[in-house]
């Protein structure tokens, strides 16, 4: 073994992580860029072994110490946490070889991490291992820059349980970080490369821990009153892109309606920042991601309306037990078509327009630049002028719905929503506990709105389904009848609740 350096210098990793299924490694092995890049040493087989305490001190400090073997040689890794967006990471790493089987955290450079270690090192013991071949090649596309691509093919291992590991890493060496995400654009043109923002370290928790994967929800804004509005803009597209890259696995490997929900969500939040910030933003990005993610949205929503039909308008039909053969029917005909639109909803998120898709948006965030004039606006005033418009437009929608028409109804719902959002983005910036109480107060009518466009939607699907048989259309009649008299009862109400909210005093004026 080599003695210990004098000291562990810090140096920050800037990589962007990229998975993908196992099946698709040949295919990224034969593809140009990798093909007829120069090899940096050969194919090696990595052994990792995480410490922690027992109560997982150093994970909710957002620490990581490892020991790696690859060949004869054993280094000890010291990670603190890491910032990642759109897969893109950066993190601080100290790195020194493993000696006589025993740490040494004494040539850490950061105090508070190099105390922090000393205390627990008596406590940390083997929480999991990944185990895994990284073939490495440089890639070089203009002078002036230089990545590491390294392809790792294997498993994370804890308690007896694994779990597959398949991800391309690129690694910025030298250049700008934005030739990152131009290389994996390049890359996943044919591939079906996806952004990933969990660590190897994090899943290898979720193993340990047994912690099933969950729906991820919209974490508070960000924002300060210092930043421009395009700044602004750029911290909330990254959060959204972070709650659709959250919930897209689960998508894909879950029968939970909930991981499509939230990531139609995130789809949802984008397109209304969009709207919201649209003033301040270029043209032709307002243009261009106002249709791509409207068509991503698209995609995946017949799957959830089923989902929401079978849960509010159908099943509270079967629970009552009321339920006529005719009605249980139509409910079997809901379930088989929600299997096969989650099924193509699965198949579009595991196309590789899908992934390429979600890298094309993280750099574009990414490049994003404010110009002069913008960069000075107030963001403050910006957010006040920007929730008043909100505001006139849901007011409009809410006279156009006086007939109570369901499609007229489902628009205030909408602008409802937008309104919504705009605040839940804008609240740093707002009186907090009046904003709060006044986005709790839309979001109730909002939800009753939504029952009503639920039962309008799957009344008119029933009927559709139903088509000439008696039978179904006696079952769909009797659907639509056993929710008549709440849905006669929050239509008289709904216009009256939102009054006072549209026309009320708001709680961002000054």
């Amino acid at each position: 073994m080599s003695p210990l350096p004098p000291t562990a210098p810090m140096s920050h990793e800037i990589e962007l992580k990229l998975t993908l299924p196992q099946k698709s490694l040949a295919a990224l092995r034969r593809h140009p860029l990798i093909a007829d890049a120069p090899r940096e040493g050969r194919t090696c087989t990595l052994e990792n072994t995480y410490f922690d305490t027992p109560e997982l001190e150093l994970r909710e400090r957002r620490m990581a110490v490892r020991t790696r073997k690859a060949g004869s040689r054993w280094l000890q890794t010291v990670k603190c946490a890491a910032e990642s967006t759109g897969g893109l990471s950066s993190r601080p790493e100290w790195e020194q070889p493993f000696a006589n089987g025993s740490f040494d955290f004494s040539a850490i450079d950061r105090d508070e991490v190099r105390s922090r270690l000393e205390s627990l090192l008596p406590h940390l013991v083997p929480v999991f291992t990944t185990r895994f071949k990284r073939e490495t090649c440089v890639l070089s596309p203009r002078e002036g820059v230089r990545v590491l691509a390294m392809i790792d093919s294997g498993t994370i291992e804890a308690k007896g349980q694994s779990r597959p590991l398949c991800e391309l890493e690129l690694e910025l060496v030298e250049g700008d970080p934005r030739e990152l995400y131009a290389l994996a654009l390049q890359l996943a043109e044919g591939l079906p490369l996806t952004p990933e923002n969990v660590s190897k370290a994090e899943r290898g928790y979720r193993l340990f821990s047994n912690h099933a994967l969950r729906p991820a929800k919209a974490r508070p804004s960000r924002l300060s009153a210092e930043q421009s509005p395009v700044d602004a803009f750029r911290i909330i597209g990254f959060d959204c892109l972070s709650l659709w890259q959250a919930n897209e696995s689960g998508a894909r490997e879950s029968d939970d309606p909930e991981f499509i929900h939230q990531l139609r969500v995130a789809l949802r939040r984008l397109r209304s920042a969009l709207r919201l910030f649209g003033p301040a933003l270029p043209a032709e990005f307002v243009e261009r991601w106002s249709d791509g993610l409207k068509e991503a949205a698209d995609g995946l929503g017949a799957a959830r309306d089923l989902d929401v039909m079978l849960a509010e308008v159908l099943s509270p039909v079967a629970e009552s037990g009321l339920a006529d053969e005719a009605t249980q029917r139509l409910i079997a005909m809901a379930v088989d078509r929600r299997d096969r639109e989650k099924t193509a909803a699965r198949e579009q998120l595991l196309a590789a327009s899908h992934g390429r898709q979600m890298l094309a948006l993280a750099s574009d965030l990414y490049a994003l630049q404010s110009d002069s004039l913008v960069k000075s606006a107030n963001l403050t005033t910006f957010a006040r002028l920007q929730l008043t418009q909100l505001r006139k437009r849901a007011r409009k929608r809410y006279g156009a719905a006086a007939d109570l028409h369901p499609d007229k109804l489902h628009e205030l719902r909408v602008s409802l929503k937008r309104l919504r959002y705009g605040i839940e983005f804008l609240l740093p910036l707002l009186p907090e506990k009046a904003t709060v109480r006044f986005a709790n107060d839309i979001a109730d009518i909002q939800e009753t709105l939504g029952y009503l466009n639920d039962e309008a939607v799957a009344r008119t699907r029933l009927k559709a389904w139903a088509g000439k048989d008696p039978e179904l259309r006696s079952g769909a009649a009797f659907v639509a009848g056993w929710h008549a008299p709440r849905i006669a009862r929050l239509r008289r109400n709904i216009l009256p609740a939102l009054e006072p909210i549209l026309w009320g005093k708001a709680p961002w004026r000054r």
